[in-house]
């Protein structure tokens, strides 16, 4: 089940256009980044170990956004005030991502939520789930720089007494892989047609 109860969460529903990556060519891309099925298991061995610990994850995350000026404008008003209401928003969101990344139920419908969520962080749609005025567009350098320090300071979470240390390297690498996967998925609005 979806949570529909946050809002702006429109996974899963009419709202989200279809992505122009087929799951023919998201297979390719998993195959480039050397994504298999025993990843899904990992990820979703994963998702018991971090449900319980997202609101500690994203305290991490946000306060990582928080000590860098760069990121914390895009969740800010054109004369640099945090907009706290965005901030929470996009929170509640964030922590259903980490969930439905770690359930790896990588179809259709999550496919679709990928290029809208690309599209929200693009000017094609920055603030309008959220109504607010702040910087227009995530800028595109920063996409994939924060693939390092997501994965990297979610690995602590991953390790409890019930996993060796094996697992918890594999769930990690598999966070990595999912996590390079969806940027480069958010990318798309980013690069012109032919390009990407």
């Amino acid at each position: 089940m979806r949570d529909t109860m946050i809002p702006g969460y429109t996974y899963g529903t009419g709202e989200v256009p279809p992505s122009p990556v087929s799951l023919g060519d998201f297979e390719l891309m998993k195959k480039t980044v050397m994504f298999g099925e025993d990843d899904a298991r990992y990820l979703r061995m994963s998702y018991d170990l971090l449900q319980d610990h997202v609101e500690e994850i994203l305290d991490i995350w946000y306060g990582f956004v928080a000590a860098n000026p760069q990121l914390l404008a895009t969740f800010s008003t054109p004369d640099g005030k945090p907009i706290d209401h965005y901030l929470a928003a996009v929170r509640e969101r964030f922590e259903q991502w980490i969930l439905d990344t770690a359930k790896a139920d990588y179809d259709q419908a999550w496919l679709d939520y990928q290029y809208e969520i690309g599209l929200r962080h693009h000017r094609t749609k920055k603030n309008k789930t959220d109504q607010v005025e702040s910087m227009d567009i995530v800028p595109f350098r920063y996409l994939f720089l924060l693939a390092y320090p997501i994965t990297f300071t979610l690995k602590p979470f991953l390790s409890d007494d019930r996993h060796s240390d094996e697992d918890v390297q594999r769930m990690s690498d598999a966070w990595l892989k999912s996590v390079l996967l969806q940027v480069t998925l958010w990318s798309q609005p980013y690069v012109k047609p032919q390009d990407y």
